[in-house]
Parts: C-alpha cells; structure tokens; sequence
C-alpha cells in the first residue's frame, strides 16, 4: 500500500502542466511608471510594488483615475496523459468576474499572508508520507489537500463538491485512455477562494474532475479532496517540520536563514524543483542525476532507467504494483540500492522503485529527470523550500536514521464505507508471507492483533502490516459471510 497513491499524484500533475510567459502586457496604462505599449519583466513589476516577487497570477491596481490590468501570457497548457497529449488553451479572467477593490487599494489574486503578519503556521496529518492541509473551498466547503511541491495549479478529484456550491466552469476536457477511449471529463472552475487557517488566496483557477478516479481517500483512509502546490510555493518560504507535523509558510522578504541548516543549490523549471544528487547502485559507481523534489510522492526514491543507461534494477528484486493512475494500475519493480546522498546527507540501504515502461509515462523531452525523491525520505528531514531564490535547507530530524522498508505483509489495503471504516484486501503480493498465509483480495479485515478495526484508522494497520521483520500478525476476517483467522510472521524479500 505504501506505493499506492504516488501516481496518482503524478496523474494529477499531468492534467495541471502548464507554463506562464515569463514578462507581462500592461493593457490599460494610464499609471504613474507605465508607459503605453512597454514590456515589464517580472522582476521590474515586483520593484514597483504592484506585484509580489514570483507572484503568478494576475492584479488589478486602482490609481485614482484607470484601472491598469496586468496579466500573464499564458502558453497552451499540455495535458500528458496515458501516452496521450490534449492541448488545452488557457483564457484569461474578464475583470467583471472579480470584485473590485476599494479605491487606492490593491486586491491581489493568489495567497496572501494574514494582515500584518510574516509568517503564518498551519498543522497538518500525514498519510503515507504525505502532508495533508485542511482547506476551506470558497468559504463554505471544508476540505482536505495534499501540499505537493509537483503540481502546478490546484486540483479537485470530485465535481459533485463543486457542484454543491453551483460553481460554473469556463472550459470541459475530455481525458482519454491508453487506448483513446474516454477516462473521464475535467472542468476549469475560475475565481475560486482557498483558505488555509486564515491565509486567504483569492481569484484561483481550479481544475476539476468529473469523477475520482484516483481514489486517493481509499488508499490513504482519510477523505482527501484535492492537490495544492505551486500557488503557495512560488509566493512563500514553506518551512515543512514533519517531525512537529506543522508547516510555515514566511514571508521572503522577512526570512532569515535558520541556524542547524546545511543550504543546498535546487533547480526550479516548468514550476517543479530539482535536485542534482549520487546515487550508487551497486557497488561503488556513483551516477550523479536530476531528480525532482516531490513531497506529492509517498515513496523514498523512484528511479526511471530509461532516463540513462548507466541505470539499472538491481538484483534482488521484487515486482509490484506501486499504484494506480488514471488509465490502471502501475507496476514496477522494487529494489535495494546501495546509497543515495544529498551532499553530506547518506542514505544506505535504501527502497528503491522502478515504474515499466509501458504503465508509467514521462515525456523526457519537455520535463527530464532521472527520477524523484519523495515523502518517504523527505520525512526525515525538517525541510525548507525557497522557490523564489532557489534554494533547498535540510536539517536531520528525528526519523534521520530510521531503516527503510517495503510492504513487509504484500497486502495492500484500501479503506471504503462512508465513513472509511471497512478495511478491504485489495492486492496480495505473490510469494508474500500474506499470500502463504492464504490471505485473499476482497477479505475484510475486523481485527489486526486482537484489536478491532471498527477503533482504528487505515494508517493504524498499515503501521503494523510494515512494523518490523519477523513480527507476528493475527487477522480476522470475513470472507463470503464466514469469519476466518489467518497468522503470518511480516518478512522482508528485498
């Protein structure tokens, strides 16, 4: 189960890829600094006060006699998916759908730090390795979203949310399948309102899906609703303390650098950040590579040996399913390599995966990497992302030495009922200690070590399903009406 839900991720960032122009048009002009027909860069926009520094997304400014517009020129959003590119083109708001501002005043679009203040701290649950951050839709919808450095607009799972507060959309698209046939309808809600404990972002663009597909909230055991990203990490310093499960969001302008904290060089292109890291196979070849930084992953490292010949899957290994997208499940195989180093931070022994090629899909021409890293070694660091300067700081935190494991039980698990309370087998592993155990896919799981699941939340039994090699596991189950007992000892095939 640990794997299941990072691809998904990656789906999601599939339907929200997009690029903004790097300079912006002044439409309306009769401003104090603007002259008629001129380009301004985004640094200059951000000297004068009218824009925040890496702010994307679009103001309206009042001078006491003309509204001046400033708006991105927004290039074809590309929609990569199951092999498969949709164009979408992006429109742009008409200033009739917004408020407007009191006069002299700025109404800024996007997130903005409460009044006054230079930070702002939200707590968070983890699930998976992933940081989930409640949010209030449009204020009046209370919802949960995954923080994920790796998605570019804001991503909705399910229509029938929207619909419950009669938003209307600009645009449908149609997402097909491997095989051209119809997955599922998108929608483009504009204009919407986020909050996240008081730090309001307004006049947001929303990309909806028709259907959850993705079945995030099965495979996590908690109603998650949607993905946020770039918006927040392109305005702020996002300080993440997984240990304390609290992350800040700081103003750039305020933010100084913390003491403990080594500072690394990040990448930031097509809005995701990137890191040039060793990694060693086998042996003591070192293969230095660009990996992307993806707190929207669950997984520690995931390696595509198609980006370069010098990588390979290691023997011993174990094929898997590492999740499921929107055109199926993913498989891959699963492997221990022999380091991974981001500067003088070591991880030996490290859980390796590694998607096939025919169920996992990048375009190497327009977003190369060799891979990512994500939650499942992010989590052992206090971390602080710095988009604006590009900048990484990384200081150990308590799970710094914590080993690496795979899947001990080879169940995996997904949470279903309304209130998430029924626990189904959803896949055994072949050759598992579940599978000897004749554990079986659509078992019901009512009690794990003698305590009821009707008291436990689905990262309770995963916790123990994965605790440690050779641990003793007792399940109850109910299979066709029947209530069964299966006892296996959790072991380690990688």
């Amino acid at each position: 189960m640990s794997k299941n839900v990072e691809t998904s991720i990656r789906e999601i960032r599939k339907l929200s890829r997009g690029q903004l122009a790097n300079s912006v048009n002044v439409s309306t002009f009769k401003a104090s600094g603007l002259k008629n027909g001129r380009r301004f860069t985004l640094k200059e926009i951000g000297k004068t006060g009218q824009q925040d520094k890496g702010f994307a997304s679009i103001l309206y400014y009042y001078t006491g006699t003309t509204w001046v517009f400033l708006s991105y020129l927004r290039r074809n959003i590309k929609l990569s998916v199951c092999g498969f590119l949709i164009i979408i083109l992006a429109g742009s708001s008409t200033l009739a759908q917004n408020p407007v501002p009191e006069i002299g005043k700025v109404m800024r679009l996007g997130f903005v730090l409460p009044q006054g203040a230079k930070k702002h701290s939200v707590p968070f649950e983890i699930h998976n390795n992933l940081i989930v951050i409640n949010i209030l839709l449009n204020n009046a919808l209370p919802l949960k979203f995954i923080l994920d450095t790796g998605v570019r607009t804001t991503v909705l799972t399910e229509k029938s949310l929207t619909d419950l507060l009669n938003l209307t959309y600009s645009r449908k698209i149609t997402i097909p399948g491997a095989g051209g046939e119809r997955l599922v309808d998108a929608y483009v809600a504009n204009n919407v309102t986020l909050n996240i404990s008081g730090m309001v972002g307004r006049g947001h663009s929303m990309l909806v899906l028709e259907r959850d597909l993705l079945q995030l909230k099965n495979y996590l055991g908690v109603s998650v609703h949607g993905v946020l990203g770039y918006e927040l990490f392109s305005r702020f310093i996002v300080e993440v303390n997984y240990d304390r499960k609290v992350v800040t969001f700081h103003d750039p302008d305020s933010f100084k650098k913390r003491r403990g904290y080594q500072e690394l060089p990040m990448i930031i292109e097509d809005t995701k950040p990137y890191y040039y890291l060793n990694v060693s196979l086998r042996g003591n070849k070192v293969y230095r590579g660009k990996f992307m930084l993806d707190t929207g992953a669950s997984h520690a490292v995931m390696i595509d040996e198609r980006s370069s010949s010098e990588l390979y899957v290691p023997d011993p290994h174990i094929t898997s399913n590492l999740g499921r997208g929107l055109g199926g499940d993913i498989t891959g195989e699963v492997a221990r390599i022999d380091k991974v180093s981001l500067n003088e931070f070591d991880f030996e022994n490290i859980i390796a995966t590694f998607p096939d090629e025919n169920s996992y899909f990048i375009d190497f021409d327009s977003n190369f990497r060799n891979g990512t890293i994500g939650g499942g070694m992010m989590s052992r660091f206090k971390i602080i992302f710095d988009f604006v300067n590009s900048k990484l700081y990384l200081k150990k935190g308590a799970k710094f030495k914590k080993p690496f494991e795979f899947n001990l039980s080879g169940l995996i698990v997904r949470a279903s009922g309304l209130g998430l309370e029924e626990f189904i087998v959803a896949a055994v592993r072949a050759g598992s200690a579940a599978e000897e155990a004749d554990v079986r896919i659509g078992d019901q799981i009512m009690m794990v070590n003698g305590q009821p699941t009707e008291d436990m939340k689905l990262n309770n039994i995963l916790a123990i399903l994965n605790s440690r090699q050779g641990k003793r596991v007792s399940l109850v189950l109910k299979r066709d009406g029947k209530t069964i007992t299966k006892k296996f000892r959790l072991e380690r095939l990688i």
